[in-house]
């Protein structure tokens, strides 16, 4: 049986050869993933604004300009994770590297960073459908590792996170009472405050609304044509619809599972 290979451990930062494209950090380690999940950014439909404002940014990092942590919010399904993985198959050739961290593991940023510093590669650290309470370690461990702490971060790393919330914490009616006049001035109460001070650390953000019909239509198409069937009419057009009424919701995902159902139909 094949185990994943190990490239390095928390203690280690000594040089190593890192020649895959993606990486997990599991069990405090480094870990190979021989076969990431490949995404073009042409198949992702409906997010043309945030598409080309991730790849202006990912183009500025790989050149070894100034670019931003990016967090990216909104709806389930809408292309989050998937638009992070395109940046991947779109500037590995020009040394992109993905680290996906859990964000259970976020504690341990510190461990992660540091046998890539000063590293050839560049480095985004994914962290995918990130939440945490306003108590959490993690938070203090996010919040230093994007822009507090006493060391100067690396220049080739950058933490690309995707979550359903803007402000990366459960929304309580009670942190409203929180908030107070002062010099004729309203504040937030501390919990909103430390929301705030999280996702202000990313200098990038991108927003993601759930699918007009006409996007989801135009996604369903292509991820038609992607399983190699080019044909539509109104009757394909119907069925579409259906699949995500029945679903509730008109996202990318959505239109990708409908075709996967529909072309296995098909051809059987």
């Amino acid at each position: 049986m094949d185990h994943p290979a190990k490239v390095t451990s928390p203690a280690s930062k000594h040089v190593f050869a890192m020649t895959e494209l993606a990486y997990r950090w599991r069990n405090q380690r480094l870990e190979v993933v021989p076969h990431p999940h490949k995404v073009s950014a042409e198949a992702l439909r409906g997010i043309d604004r945030q598409k080309a404002a991730l790849q202006q940014n990912t183009l500025q990092f790989v050149r070894r300009k100034p670019a931003n942590h990016a967090l990216l919010t909104g709806a389930r399904g809408t292309g989050k994770s998937s638009l992070v993985k395109a940046m991947l198959d779109e500037f590995a050739g020009q040394g992109l590297r993905l680290v996906e961290i859990h964000p259970h593991d976020l504690t341990e940023l510190p461990e992660v960073v540091a046998p890539l510093r000063d590293r050839p590669e560049r480095f985004i650290l994914y962290v995918d459908d990130f939440s945490v309470a306003s108590s959490d370690a993690r938070l203090t461990a996010l919040k230093t590792a994007l822009d507090g702490g006493i060391e100067d971060p690396p220049e080739n790393v950058l933490i690309y996170a995707t979550s359903n919330r803007r402000h990366l914490m459960p929304e309580m009616a009670k942190e409203n009472e929180g908030y107070h006049w002062e010099d004729g001035e309203l504040h937030p109460g501390e919990t909103t405050e430390e929301k705030i001070s999280l996702s202000e650390r990313f200098g990038l953000w991108l927003s993601f609304l759930p699918f007009t019909q006409d996007q989801y239509l135009d996604a369903v198409r292509v991820h038609l044509a992607l399983l190699g069937h080019d044909g539509w009419d109104e009757e394909l057009q119907t069925l579409a619809l259906r699949w995500a009424l029945n679903r509730a919701s008109r996202s990318g995902r959505v239109a990708r599972q409908f075709a996967r159902d529909w072309v296995g139909r098909e051809s059987t």
